[in-house]
């Protein structure tokens, strides 16, 4: 099914091409002032200034063409050439009716697709995921949902950071803790043992420790930096505990991912791309990208133009040792080679840019990243009341798994308050409340656009009324009931109709849905999602107020009314299913 605007765009540059001037001109947009018109089209201005002609003669022209059509209820001129559309019910029925059965809601499927690649997540071995990797987690989440929506082909990757100092300051530590181990023993020949010696809880008290006391002490950092360089060049039972660092972690976020309703395809990490190093380093230096520069070998990645100094990129380091920005030029070769994407994208904090600048110059510079296009899609911090990053009463950055509980028992209490769900089972409780929970973090994270910092507050977050997930969730719970009983009293569908103003409000919604998601995608925007929704939960809300279903007693104007709260159902389940947020059956 075309989009309406797109539909509306071709009737009016027909109009456009028979008052002599291009159709391109034609191009209709939601009106801005819908107590005007439903649509409108400033191509009249653009076409006068072209022809060098008075803007409002041409939209006359045009206009005179446009009444004749009877899918117009008015058609008239604003201002010096401004052209504003309004669809009579029927023209909007007619339209409702072409995708009211459809499963896709309307939207077409791209084709060909592309292949997306979706950097997100980004949490480091021996670390607990906390509240500064949310929005990451959950913006890269929706995003990988919407691109395959549209029909790309998405690999979604964790990203881990596991090749690096921190691993040998950790391997040092836990020597210091259990020098017995056989992992330290250069004459031991395996095999390892296949217990981790260490737990993920281990690790989040020893690797604080191991940096606190690389920074002070000058003999312990040259430890840490020896042990990295002997786990880089392969000693064996460094690599058989730096294994064990990589699995008990990755158990850790894959279970923490999962109570979030997020599952990446790859659980790849820097230490994938290290093989392939050496290699792009030679490779730079042989063809003249990477030259030397005070003993380190760099890429200059300048460009005429810059309005402030950007250094060059190293490659290799003086002493011979490789950057984050090197593993990072190698991640995208890994990834070129092994699926050639279309796109790579990288949902990073926004403080990043410089970094991710820098890579993509050096990348294009020296041809490593194909046909993709690379992309920082940054986002802003999840900030406490206070203004600043959200941390806990000592300090520390809040645990995600913590984040989770909180607002879960958030949820508890507002089923409480508002008498929801007080007669069901108690595991139905802890499930509408866990959904709930999860709605309110997502959705207070993705309403907002995501390079803004926002203030976390969970009380108004689980609330039922005002613009938050559980919101959306209850009114889309209220027409699964609705239509429910309707299916249990022998109430049959029938074809949709418009008749009044609240359902030409529903049914122009409805038919934004297309739009919605070109513009959520395009500006990589989940907040663009949000609004739908809500706009279309108020909509709801003002129809079922104003009309008589289950009480209608003409048979099609009920079946009608009822075909109109079943596609307002089926666009909210879409649209917040894109968001991560699931919909109990009854609350």
């Amino acid at each position: 099914m075309p989009q309406l605007t797109q539909d509306l765009s071709v009737l009016v540059g027909a109009a456009f091409l028979e008052a002599g001037v291009e159709a391109n001109y034609g191009v209709v947009q939601r009106s801005d002032r819908p107590d005007l018109a439903q649509f409108q089209c400033n191509g009249a201005l653009a076409a006068a200034k072209a022809a060098k002609a008075n803007p409002r003669a041409i939209a006359e022209n045009v206009t005179a063409r446009l009444k004749e059509d009877p899918r117009f209820a008015k058609v008239e001129i604003a201002g010096p050439g401004f052209i504003n559309l309004t669809l009579t019910d029927q023209a909007l029925t007619d339209h409702l009716r072409t995708f009211a059965d459809d499963r896709r809601c309307g939207v077409p499927l791209r084709s060909p697709g592309q292949v997306v690649i979706i950097d997100f997540v980004g949490v480091n071995i021996a670390k607990a995921m906390h509240v500064g990797h949310l929005r990451s987690t959950i913006i890269g989440d929706c995003l990988q949902r919407l691109f395959r929506f549209a029909g790309d082909t998405v690999y979604s990757d964790v990203h881990f950071g596991d090749w690096g100092l921190q691993m040998g300051q950790l391997i040092t530590e836990v020597e210091r803790e259990l020098p017995q181990l056989p992992y330290f023993d250069p004459a031991y020949s395996g095999p390892y043992p296949e217990t981790s010696p260490v737990t993920t809880d281990d690790l989040e008290v020893l690797y604080p420790r191991a940096s606190a006391a690389c920074k002070a002490d000058a003999d312990r950092l040259n430890q840490a930096r020896q042990a990295t360089a002997d786990l880089q060049t392969g000693r064996p039972g460094y690599r058989a505990l730096w294994r064990h660092f990589q699995n008990v972690s990755i158990e850790t976020v894959k279970r923490e991912l999962a109570s979030l309703g997020v599952h990446p395809d790859w659980w790849k990490g820097e230490s994938d791309a290290d093989p392939l190093v050496e290699p792009m380093v030679n490779d730079l230096q042989m063809r003249g990208v990477a030259v030397e520069s005070e003993g380190a070998l760099v890429v200059p990645i300048d460009q005429e133009g810059d309005k402030k100094e950007m250094p060059p990129l190293i490659v290799r380091k003086s002493d011979g040792g490789a950057l984050y920005e090197t593993t990072d030029l190698a991640t995208i070769i890994d990834r070129v080679r092994e699926v050639d994407p279309d796109q790579i994208l990288y949902v990073v904090d926004q403080r990043q840019s410089d970094h991710f600048e820098r890579v993509f110059r050096a990348s294009r510079k020296a041809a490593l990243n194909g046909k993709a296009h690379l992309e920082h899609v940054a986002f802003g911090t999840v900030n406490g009341t206070d203004g600043k990053p959200y941390k806990t009463r000592s300090g520390d950055s809040v645990k995600l798994f913590d984040l989770i509980a909180q607002a879960q028992d958030e949820a508890r209490q507002r089923l409480d308050e508002q008498g929801i769900a007080g007669s069901y089972s108690s595991e139905e409780r802890d499930a509408i409340a866990n959904a709930v929970g999860l709605a309110a973090i997502k959705f207070a994270d993705l309403t907002n656009y995501r390079t803004t910092n926002y203030i976390f507050d969970l009380v108004r977050f689980t609330r039922f009324e005002g613009e938050t997930g559980p919101y959306l969730q209850y009114q889309a719970v209220r027409i699964k009931s609705l239509l429910r009983r309707a299916e249990e009293q022998g109430f049959a569908v029938a074809p949709v109709m418009v008749t009044s103003a609240s359902e030409r409000e529903l049914a122009l919604s409805l038919s934004r849905l297309p739009d919605v998601l070109a513009q959520a995608e395009s500006r990589r925007a989940p907040n663009v999602l949000c609004d739908f929704a809500f706009e279309l939960a108020q909509g709801f809300s003002r129809f079922y107020g104003e009309h008589h279903i289950m009480s209608e007693p003409v048979p099609e104007a009920r079946g009608a009314r009822l075909a109109l709260c079943r596609m307002v159902l089926d666009q909210l389940t879409l649209v917040l299913g894109l968001l991560g947020i699931t919909i109990p059956e009854r609350m």
